[in-house]
């Protein structure tokens, strides 16, 4: 039987909290909270995570960090940036990888946006491109961290024959 389940948030982990903020209010994100109650963490001191929530989220040691929960709009799902000290990370993952490997925003007006943003110094892999058939464009920017964020305008009028 399936449980019944919600949107919540997505975490991503950085390397610079504020550099991090920076970049998604330039994606239209906005702070929800400055804090993540439940982990300790919160955006101006770093503070050190009980054991019983590193253990639940798979993280060994000590970990110290500061964190702030951003949001679109007033919906769900929200989005955690979570940066630790003393950690040993990688590197994100890439569009060949297994796992969640980028994360997908809705633009209204693709060509405009990604004009804005790359005049504001944010770096995509491309320009915007026309998908399969035009149904819909996408550009796929990345965040300090080398975290990709696609960008997708979709044109739901030419969509008929697969709703």
């Amino acid at each position: 039987m399936a449980i019944k389940s919600a949107w919540g948030h997505i975490n991503i982990n950085v390397r610079d909290l504020d550099a991090s903020i920076a970049f998604y209010q330039k994606l239209g994100f906005d702070a929800f909270l400055p804090t993540i109650p439940y982990l300790n963490l919160n955006r101006e001191q770093q503070n050190a995570v009980d054991a019983g929530s590193a253990l639940a989220l798979g993280i060994s040691g000590s970990p110290r960090g500061r964190a702030c929960i951003m949001q679109l709009d007033e919906g769900f799902p929200k989005l955690d940036l979570t940066e630790f000290s003393g950690l040993d990370q990688r590197d994100p993952l890439e569009n060949k990888d297994l796992g969640v490997v980028r994360i997908c925003l809705i633009s209204e007006d693709l060509a405009s946006d990604y004009q804005s943003l790359v005049d504001d110094g944010v770096e995509f892999l491309s320009p915007p491109q026309q998908c399969h058939e035009r149904l819909a464009d996408v550009a796929t920017c990345v965040d300090p961290d080398g975290t990709r964020i696609e960008l997708l305008q979709v044109y739901l009028e030419r969509w008929g024959a697969f709703l």
